[in-house]
């Protein structure tokens, strides 16, 4: 997809430009309700074109994932850190997938790509790009402390026993209030994280600019197009979930076709320099 079919039915770009410490944020374009889709149609087409790339991605993140979920087990902390796990995931991976970004800014600049060349992407704004990841990190210990704090409230009287944990937890009196509390405040955390990230990384990567104008514009590109990022959230967390269930084997595909989907999204929301 070139950036002129990336363009196609957007609307008109919003006329304010706002400094955020000296630097003035681009303009955010408003988009339809289907572009979502696009980009990733888009993604999908970047991965055919890379695959090396994209399913190298892909496999580096389930052997990490199989790793992580292999030290829980033995352990004896499988299903107390699933879902942990998988919620940090989605905080740290738009900031993990620059490499991804990068490859599809080389594909639509008609630049060469490959492994090498992907994880160049990483020197061309280092230290702002560490410091996001340092913020969804501190964001991820956050949603985990409030985890363990949200089931000590439900179960500090009568802790599950680990031979029966998931009976114990789903299957009691008290199920529907504790996942009611817990999707409530991990749904707060989600749109925090998601409104920060949604355009920010592949921002930061792309031009020249400080954490706080990414973090700014990627939130006035959520904010300006609610329901069309509230689709694209959603379609994340589908993709995710799905690349989750199949033991991480998924997320061969669903990571890859992800990221290089966020690089158009960004593309698609934030008006060029």
């Amino acid at each position: 997809m070139t950036q002129d079919e990336t363009q196609e039915g957007l609307g008109r770009e919003s006329d304010e430009v706002v400094p955020v410490f000296g630097q003035p944020l681009p303009k955010i374009r408003k988009i339809s309700v289907d572009r979502p889709w696009a980009w990733l149609a888009a993604g999908w087409q970047d991965l055919r074109s890379a695959p090396s790339v994209g399913l190298g991605y892909g496999a580096i993140f389930t052997v990490v994932g199989f790793l992580l979920l292999g030290i829980a087990y033995e352990l004896g902390l499988f299903w107390q850190v699933l879902l942990p796990i998988a919620g940090g995931f989605l905080l740290v991976a738009p900031v993990l997938a620059v490499g991804l970004y990068e490859t599809s800014r080389r594909l639509q600049a008609g630049e060469p790509t490959s492994m090498a060349l992907a994880l160049a992407g990483w020197q061309r704004n280092l230290g702002q790009i560490a410091l996001i990841g340092v913020v969804g990190l501190v964001l991820w210990i956050a949603w985990m402390r409030l985890a363990f704090l949200i089931f000590m409230l439900f179960f500090s009287y009568e802790p599950p026993r680990p031979d029966n944990f998931l009976a114990d937890v789903f299957l009691s009196d008290i199920t529907i209030p504790f996942l009611l509390t817990g999707t409530a405040v991990g749904a707060v955390l989600a749109l925090i994280a998601f409104a920060i990230s949604a355009v920010s990384v592949p921002m930061l990567m792309d031009r020249d600019v400080n954490v706080m104008a990414a973090v700014v514009t990627s939130v006035e590109a959520v904010r300006q197009n609610f329901f069309p990022m509230l689709v694209w959230a959603s379609l994340i967390v589908l993709f995710t979930a799905a690349g989750l269930l199949t033991f991480y084997f998924g997320l061969i595909i669903t990571l890859p076709l992800i990221g290089h989907a966020t690089w158009h999204a960004y593309r698609d929301l934030v008006a060029s320099e």
